[in-house]
Parts: C-alpha cells; sequence; structure tokens
C-alpha cells in the first residue's frame, strides 16, 4: 500500500476546507452564534445539525431595528365655531395668513368678517399621527389658541374641517407646511380642571377632539438591517422567514406573506390580524424568529424552552419564543396549562391565543380577574381569541368590582365584534349626525357610568335601571339645564338662548337622561360635563369613571415555594402596551 506523506494531505485537504468558505459570510454573522449562519444546501443534514446544535440561534432582532412605530407631529391652522361671545379677532400672524388662504380655497366669502365674529376663533390644531393607521383611521387632536389671541375659551365650540400635515412657523417666513396626512373636525372637550390651584383661563384655552382626526394615508411599520448585517441576501432571508411565520389570505384566497424585502436594508411588514390591537407584541415575535436554524436545532431549542415555560421566572420570554414558533409548539403551550402555576399559565395561554388556539381562554379570564399584572396583556389575549367562549368570558368580567377590569372587558368584547347586541352601542344624537356612542349593558354588578376622554366618545352605563338621585341640578354646557325636583320621578331637560327656549320631561333614567340632552343639543363634552357634575355632587346611584383603563408595568410577586420567598418582578412596560389600551398624554401645551 502506498503511504501518502502527511504533507501531501494537507496540500489534499486543505483546498477541500477552502471550497466551504463560501459557507461563511462573516457580515452576516453576531458573534459565535453565527456559525449557524450557513447556507443550508452546503453541508449533508446530519453535519449541519451535528455543528449547529453546539451554537446559539441568532433571531432577526440581533440584525434588524424598527422604523414605523414613532408618531408624526402634524399641525394645521383651523376655525372653532360655535362659541358663547368667547372668541375674537385674531392678531396678524402666520397662522391668521394660512388660515385665510385656506378659507378662500374653499370658496368663502368675507373671511375677514369671520375671523372677527365673537362665536368664532382662531386654533392651531396639533395631533400625533399614530403608526400602522390606514386610510379613514380615527385618532386625537389637540387644539389651542396661540399666543396674542383675544379668544377667552373653547368651551362648547366646534372644529370646522382642516387639513393637518407635517410642519412648522419659521420666523419671518410663516408657516411651512410638508406632506399632508390627515384631516380634522369636531366638538372640542375642554378640561372641566381638577382642583382649585388649576389654572382655569389656561385650560379653557385648550382642548381635545376625541376621534378627530382622519387619516388620509397609509403607515407601515419597517425592519432596517443594521449596517453591518446589510446585504440584499440577508434582506431577503429575513423577509422570507417572516413571510413563513405570518401571512394572510388576499380576496381571491391567494396566500400572501406579510413582509417584503424591498432594498438590501429594509423590509416592509405589514402586520397580521391577529394582532392589530396588539401591534407591540408582534414585533416582539417577530424579533424571536429564527434567522437560521437547522431541524436538530429546532428540536433542542424547544426542548429547553418547554423547561424555561414551565418555570415561572422564564415563562414570559419562553412563551413569546414559542409563539414565533408557530403551530408547532402548541403541545407544549398547552401542556403548560396545567401548570400550578398562575403566571405559567398566563404566559401559556397568551401565546396560545395569539396563535389561534383557544384552549387557555378561561386562563386568561381567570389571570385577568386575579392579578391587576396580568390584567391588561390577559384581556387583550381574550380579544385576540376572537371566539364566542371568549365573549362569555369577557361578558362574566363585566359584573366583577374593579371598574377598570369591567371597562378593559367591554372594550375587548368590541374589539371581538362591535355589534353584539350586548354591547353594541347606540349613536347620539343620531346615526346621521353621531357625535358619541352610548352603551346601556344590562349587567349583574354595581352601577357604574363610565366615559372616555381619549380615543373614542362613548358613555358606558353598567346596569340599565340606574336613576339620579334627587334633587339634581346640573349643566350640560352654557344654554342647556337638567333639574329634577325631590320626590319627582322625571327629570326636566331645558335649553334656553337667545330666541330658543325648548324643555322636555323624561322618566328619571341615566340613559334617558343623556338621550334627551343629546337630542337637545348638546355635544359629547356637555354631556360629559353634566355627568361630571353628577358624580362630584353624589347624584348617580354608583361610580362615575373616567378612562378607567387596565395598565402595563405593574409590580407582581410570585408565590413564595418552600423555604423560599416570593420574588418580584414587573410584567411589560408602557411601550409594550396592547394599543387596544393605550391612552395618550395630557396636553404639554
Amino acid at each position: 500500500m502506498v503511504r501518502i506523506p502527511h504533507a501531501l494531505w494537507l496540500l489534499l485537504v486543505l483546498p477541500a476546507v477552502g471550497c466551504q468558505s463560501s459557507w461563511f459570510d462573516w457580515t452576516d454573522m453576531p458573534g459565535l452564534s453565527s456559525f449557524a449562519n450557513a447556507e443550508e444546501d452546503d453541508f449533508e443534514e446530519e453535519e449541519k445539525d451535528e455543528f449547529v446544535t453546539k451554537a446559539d440561534t441568532p433571531f432577526i432582532g440581533e440584525y434588524t431595528t424598527v422604523a414605523g412605530l414613532n408618531m408624526i407631529t402634524l399641525e394645521g391652522v383651523g376655525l372653532v365655531t360655535g362659541l358663547d361671545g368667547t372668541g375674537g379677532d385674531p392678531p396678524p400672524s402666520g397662522y391668521r395668513t394660512a388660515l385665510l388662504e385656506q378659507m378662500r380655497k374653499r370658496g368663502v366669502t368675507n373671511p375677514n368678517e369671520w375671523l372677527s365674529r365673537p362665536d368664532t376663533a382662531l386654533v392651531v390644531v396639533r395631533a400625533d399621527f399614530p403608526p400602522l393607521v390606514k386610510p379613514g383611521d380615527e385618532f386625537d387632536v389637540k387644539v389651542r389658541l396661540p399666543e396674542g389671541s383675544k379668544a377667552t375659551s373653547l368651551q362648547g365650540g366646534w372644529l370646522l374641517e382642516t387639513y393637518l400635515a407635517e410642519a412648522a412657523v419659521v420666523p419671518g417666513r410663516g408657516m411651512m407646511k410638508g406632506h399632508v396626512f390627515a384631516k380634522a373636525k369636531g366638538p372640542v372637550l375642554v378640561s372641566a380642571g381638577s382642583g382649585d390651584d388649576e389654572d382655569l383661563a389656561g385650560v379653557l384655552r385648550r382642548g381635545r377632539i376625541l376621534g378627530g382626526g382622519e387619516s388620509l394615508k397609509s403607515r407601515d411599520m419597517s425592519l432596517f438591517l443594521r449596517s453591518d448585517y446589510r446585504s440584499v441576501r440577508n434582506a431577503k432571508r429575513i423577509a422570507d422567514r417572516i413571510g413563513t411565520r405570518f401571512s394572510e389570505y388576499n380576496r381571491h384566497g391567494i396566500r400572501t406573506p406579510l413582509a417584503d424585502a424591498k432594498t438590501d436594508q429594509k423590509v416592509e411588514l405589514r402586520i397580521h390580524p391577529k394582532y392589530r390591537d396588539n401591534f407591540p407584541r408582534y414585533l416582539h415575535a417577530i424579533r424571536k424568529i429564527p434567522f437560521r436554524e437547522t431541524t436538530v436545532a429546532r428540536r433542542i431549542r424547544l426542548e429547553q424552552l418547554e423547561d424555561k415555560l414551565n418555570t415561572p421566572a422564564t415563562s414570559s420570554d419562553a412563551a413569546i419564543e414559542l409563539e414565533a414558533a408557530g403551530t408547532e409548539a402548541l403541545p407544549i403551550l398547552r401542556t403548560a396549562l396545567n401548570n400550578p402555576s398562575l403566571e405559567v399559565r398566563f404566559h401559556a395561554a397568551t401565546a396560545l391565543a395569539y396563535l389561534g388556539d383557544t384552549s387557555g381562554t378561561k386562563h386568561l379570564a381567570d389571570a385577568a380577574r386575579a392579578e391587576p399584572a396580568f390584567r391588561v396583556y390577559a384581556l387583550a389575549g381574550l380579544a385576540a381569541a376572537d371566539d364566542g367562549e371568549a365573549m362569555v368570558l369577557l361578558r362574566s368580567l363585566l359584573d366583577e368590582e374593579s371598574a377598570e377590569l369591567r371597562y378593559g372587558a367591554f372594550r375587548a368584547m368590541t374589539v371581538i365584534d362591535e355589534y353584539d347586541p350586548y354591547v353594541a352601542g347606540e349613536p347620539l344624537p343620531n346615526k346621521d349626525a353621531r357625535q358619541f356612542q352610548l352603551h346601556v349593558l344590562p349587567t349583574a354588578g354595581p352601577p357604574m357610568v363610565h366615559v372616555t376622554t381619549y380615543q373614542k366618545a362613548e358613555i358606558v352605563v353598567f346596569n340599565t335601571n340606574q336613576s339620579f338621585r334627587v334633587p339634581f341640578f346640573a349643566r350640560a354646557g352654557k344654554h342647556i339645564v337638567v333639574r329634577g325636583e325631590a320626590g319627582s320621578d322625571t327629570i326636566t331637560i331645558a335649553r334656553h338662548e337667545a330666541n330658543v327656549a325648548k324643555r322636555q320631561q323624561v322618566p328619571n333614567s341615566v340613559p334617558e337622561v343623556i338621550r334627551a340632552a343629546a337630542e337637545m343639543g348638546a355635544s359629547y363634552p356637555e354631556v360629559v360635563q353634566m355627568l361630571v357634575q353628577a358624580g362630584q355632587q353624589g347624584n348617580l346611584p354608583g361610580r362615575f369613571e373616567q378612562n378607567a383603563l387596565p395598565e402595563a408595568g405593574r409590580g407582581y410577586v410570585r408565590p413564595a415555594e418552600g423555604d423560599n420567598s416570593g420574588s418580584s418582578s414587573t410584567v411589560g412596560n408602557r411601550r409594550t402596551a396592547p394599543n387596544l389600551f393605550r391612552i395618550g398624554e395630557e396636553d404639554d401645551d
């Protein structure tokens, strides 16, 4: 037998090793985990599996950053009408010039005369344009009187339609406009103040229009590859991985992936319907999709995740990673529903809900009821479950004591089916001129009236048989008076203004009085004003609540086990709050 020298062996072997060098692309690889970034067709399956099982799986989140989740500040100049003598002629400014130009384009004759009237006021309109909106979506709008305005109050006013654009006021050049993104109009909600130290004059000079903004454009979310991993190949790989996990069927029944590689750095995302009301979780799941992983490595990772899921301290991260894995993880998540820990069951049930599996919905309701730290995510999970059992469970939560649990459950139900007879709203004053929605729920819990001053103009009355405690006197704006005499079972609503006098008597019922006030011309802010007064005076039979929504980022203490005291943890944070339950920031003008 011919013996080959060791040196010759090296010459024969090294070229073979070198021909595999194309398998590596160091610019693609985050640290040692990059060994998993091989082209999968360059090795036999057995060789790859043996190699990758010794390395960590790299995830898409290691390669990318997110764009498109920021708020875009929009501005415009508008005209508020319907003021009760608190308006005034605005002084010369860039705002006035811009508004006059807008009025002329709309064909308004004598625009200066309109601006000088005491029932009108020039206002600066501002909005935070939210992410992932589509044309027609609504959002809140802020209005304020500019410096130097002679107007004193926006109470009772109505903003006429105005366009909102990226804009800035440049000294000496007036208002410089960018692209128009939205339009806005509606009744101005002015804060009632919260104490003796409240600057009432300042409060009356600004307000909010709930859902007054209407989007004219779409905003999508994008992933951008980090510069050191940027390449056409990597962008396509990431889009393919996401598209394999997340897709939807178009109107022709064709499956379409929800990610497209647009450039060597940008991957455009569309949101999956399951996550429309919780896009922070969607993003979290996408970031936990493996960039590359072999069959054996995936099997080993899922086995490790099963152990982590059943350990309370690591169950949150394990659940989202299993959710990102897709239907393959369903058996692991279902088994965890039998875990004695409420925390484990909650995280497993949440992941199952977003995977379209409703076997954990009861555990989500239990978590929402038992632990405030889990509540906001459990209710969002029930909304995502989108089935009859979830609706039944949510309905049972409407009878609980907690105001945020009751209203949160109601909002989740409207996401599943806003036309369900139990929660369907009644447009007031009527469907053709809707200003707000009235929901009257036949619940069995304690009576409560809830109003919102963010996102939605809606009043929810929990328990149908609510009557005002008399004697009762309140105002709905400057011109409408609501009165109930002691011992009377009726309420009188009267409107008094120049040359107009209307009066109506209705049964002493909270919903009936709200309807009558709206029919008499009271706007949503004015009806809210009436209810605020009734609540402060003790005229309501139960609680009066505003914006009672569950919060993200609450602390949670795990039950003690054995000789160990319970450890504490914070569940999520404000940035991870489902958009279903987010509220805006207070005015900072």
